[in-house]
């Protein structure tokens, strides 16, 4: 087991909590206000996935020393802080490609969930990881697939995704409560 700072966060049950919570107050902002708060909305998510970049990166680092699961889950943080980053700092683009930046994380994220849990055998919440990725590509592709949605539509859509991901990760960091406090 890897004993560094970082790997122990991203086996913490307190780290998943607050990404949870993190997700469902970013996703309940969503679907209240989803007309009056585009710009704040690309804002929103652009900080959303800064925090799932650095979260992804951390929780690489505690996965263990191989697996295409750990490079990939590396790989995917990268490239959500870089986005996030630039979602940022280019409001106004951001809106109008919001559907499109989205559709495509959402299908490598929800690809990624499933490798996680296919590589990883004794993940906690393995069924729950691949029901999320499942659902995560099929809301990629229909927002790629359908790009007639509106923008109103696509941030009630985005921020339900959010208050689901959200729950999940409450739930597992249940779990890791659960599994780690002494007998």
């Amino acid at each position: 087991m890897n004993k560094s700072p970082v790997a122990r966060l991203g086996g913490s049950w307190t780290w998943h909590l607050l990404f949870g919570l993190v997700s469902i107050v970013t996703g309940v902002v969503s679907v209240a206000w989803p007309g009056p708060t585009l710009v704040v909305l690309a804002v929103v998510f652009g900080s959303q996935m800064i925090a799932t970049g650095v979260f992804r990166l951390v929780g690489s680092a505690s996965m263990g020393e191989t697996g295409s699961a750990r490079t990939l889950t590396a790989v995917l943080g990268v490239v959500s802080l870089l986005l996030g980053l630039y979602v940022v700092r280019h409001v106004l683009i951001t809106v109008l490609a919001l559907g499109l930046l989205l559709g495509v994380y959402w299908i490598v994220d929800g690809f990624t969930a499933v490798f996680a849990a296919v590589d990883h055998p004794g993940l906690p919440g393995r069924a729950w990881n691949v029901f999320i990725g499942l659902l995560g590509v099929l809301a990629g592709l229909t927002l790629l697939v359908w790009p007639g949605l509106s923008l109103l539509t696509l941030s009630f859509l985005a921020g339900l995704w959010l208050i689901m991901l959200g729950a999940m990760q409450l739930g597992l960091a249940r779990r890791i409560r659960g599994i780690a406090r002494p007998a």
